[in-house]
C-alpha cells in the first residue's frame, strides 16, 4: 500500500510489480505523460511574463480560436511520448487527423488520446486550466496504429487521468484500480501522493451547469434544473458552482461529491465535449472513484465512437445524483 510522500514514480512501479502480466511499457508512458506535465506547468506558471497568453490566429478542429498555451501543450506532450516506444499512434483534440509516430522511432501497443490544454477559454483570466489523456491497448497489428485503434469503447481504457494546473498542481490517474492523486512540489520538481484511494461521495451537495444555456435545453432538464435550485426534501439548498473548465468543475466533483452536467440542447442534441479526449477518461476515473458517468441515456463507458472528434452530452459525478438526472431525463 502507497503511503502518503510516496513519488508518482514509485506508485507506479509498485502497481507494476503488483500486476503479474505487466511489462514496464505503461508504466514508462504515465511517467513520460507526468513529465510532460511538469513542462506545461512551468511554462502556465510563467504565461503572463513570457508571451505565452493570446490566440495564435489559427482555428482548430472543433472551429475554435487556438491559445498559444493550447498549441505549446500540444507540441510538448507529443515530443514527450513519441520517442519512448509505447505507443503506436495518438489522437489530439487539437489535431483534426491521426498522430503517426515518426520512423525514426520504434512502435508500442499502445494508443494515447488526449485534450493538451482543457479551458481553454479561461487561460487568459489565470483560472485552473488542465490536461487530459486516456490510454488504450492497440486492437490492430502492424508497425503502426490506425484509426480504429482509437474508435474503441471507454470499457477497454487500461488507464487515464488528468492534471490540473491551479492553485496546485495535481495528477490524478488510476489503471483501473483505485482513483489517486498527487500534488506537485515545486521546490524539488516532484509528484508526491496526496490523495490515495479517491472515493466520490454516493451524494453531493452542489450541481454545476451552465445556466447560461438554460432556454436551449429539453423542458425536463430544464425541469430537472429548476428542482435542483429549489430548497431539498430536508430544506436544505444545493449549491451551484461551475467554472468553465472541464477538468477544475470535474476534480471539485470527484472529491466532493455532486454533479456535473454538459448537457447536449435542442438544436445539438450530440453536446459539446469530445467523447475520446474529455468524457471517456473522465468517466473512467468517476466509476473507478464510485461514480457515474451518462450521456443522459447510455453509460458513457458504453459508447462505441464512430470518429476522433466525436460529441456526447455528459453528466458525471455522485452515482445517486447521476441517477437521479437519467431518471429525469425520462
Amino acid at each position: 500500500m502507497a503511503q502518503r510522500g510516496t513519488t508518482i514514480e514509485r506508485h507506479i512501479f509498485e502497481r507494476q510489480r503488483a500486476t503479474s502480466s505487466a511489462t514496464g511499457e505503461l508504466s514508462g508512458l504515465l511517467q513520460q505523460i507526468a513529465t510532460a506535465s511538469k513542462i506545461i506547468n512551468s511554462k502556465v506558471n510563467q504565461a503572463g511574463l513570457a508571451d505565452a497568453l493570446g490566440v495564435t490566429g489559427e482555428v482548430n478542429v472543433q472551429g475554435e480560436e487556438v491559445q498559444k498555451l493550447d498549441e505549446f501543450a500540444n507540441s510538448i506532450l507529443i515530443r514527450c511520448v513519441e520517442a519512448g516506444g509505447h505507443l503506436c499512434c495518438m489522437a489530439s483534440e487539437e489535431v483534426e487527423e491521426l498522430i503517426t509516430i515518426p520512423d525514426r522511432f520504434t512502435t508500442g501497443k499502445y494508443v494515447l488520446m488526449f485534450d493538451p490544454l482543457d479551458g481553454s477559454t479561461n487561460i487568459d483570466v489565470n483560472i485552473s486550466i488542465g490536461t487530459i489523456f486516456s490510454v488504450h491497448k492497440r486492437m490492430t497489428t502492424g508497425r503502426n496504429g490506425t484509426v480504429a485503434d482509437c474508435l474503441q469503447r471507454g470499457t477497454e481504457q487500461v488507464a487515464a487521468g488528468y492534471v490540473i494546473y491551479g492553485s496546485s498542481t495535481m495528477f490524478v490517474y488510476s489503471t483501473g484500480e483505485g482513483v489517486h492523486g498527487f500534488t506537485l512540489d515545486p521546490s524539488v520538481g516532484e509528484y508526491f501522493l496526496s490523495h490515495p484511494n479517491i472515493q466520490t461521495p454516493k451524494h453531493g451537495k452542489t450541481y454545476s451547469v451552465n445556466d447560461a444555456n438554460c432556454s436551449k435545453w429539453v423542458d425536463p432538464l430544464q425541469a430537472y434544473v429548476n428542482r435542483l435550485r429549489s430548497p431539498q426534501a430536508d430544506g436544505s439548498l444545493r449549491s451551484a458552482r461551475y467554472v468553465g473548465t472541464l477538468v477544475a468543475d470535474f476534480h471539485r466533483t470527484l472529491l466532493k461529491g455532486g454533479i456535473f452536467m454538459y448537457p447536449g440542447e435542442k438544436k445539438k442534441p450530440e453536446g459539446k465535449l469530445r467523447l475520446l479526449y474529455e468524457a471517456s477518461p473522465m468517466a473512467f476515473l468517476a466509476e473507478r472513484a464510485g461514480g457515474a458517468a451518462s450521456d443522459g441515456k447510455r453509460r458513457i463507458l458504453e459508447i462505441v465512437p464512430d470518429k476522433l472528434h466525436q460529441r456526447t452530452p455528459l453528466f458525471i459525478g455522485s452515482a445517486e445524483d447521476v441517477a437521479d438526472a437519467v431518471r429525469s431525463l425520462g
